[in-house]
């Protein structure tokens, strides 16, 4: 379960463009280099380093050291939770209630179809 705490880092994280931008491409291409990615911005390689720290302390970010290089890969995990907490309960109340509908059309469609089989139109 994630806690408030760890939804007010993740919602942190997603409020920048260029955080999001970098998840993007990380989603894009998981296991590029941390230089590699900064060549696709026009801001400094510090700047970068400080937009990916904060992604990794919300967790929407882990990186792998291969050498000299260090590889980015998106955990989608925070946000998984986060559509948890709120979509999940409110799809499943609206599956619901859309499968109730859904029987109530059928049962009045099968009692105009019997009707007219019986010759009532009305």
């Amino acid at each position: 379960m994630i806690t408030n705490e760890d939804m007010d880092l993740v919602f942190h994280a997603l409020a920048h463009k260029t955080r999001r931008r970098i998840l993007d491409l990380v989603r894009d291409q998981p296991g590029q280099g941390v230089g590699e990615l900064a060549k696709a911005f026009d801001v400094s390689r510090i700047a970068i380093m400080n937009h990916l720290k904060v992604l990794e302390e919300a967790g929407l970010l882990v990186s792998q050291k291969d050498g000299r290089t260090r590889r980015l890969y998106l955990n989608a995990m925070p946000i998984q939770a986060i559509h948890e907490r709120w979509i999940d309960a409110y799809s499943g109340y609206w599956a619901d209630r859309l499968s109730f509908i859904k029987q109530a059309a059928e049962g009045v469609a099968q009692v105009n179809a019997k009707h007219k089989e019986d010759g009532n139109d009305d």
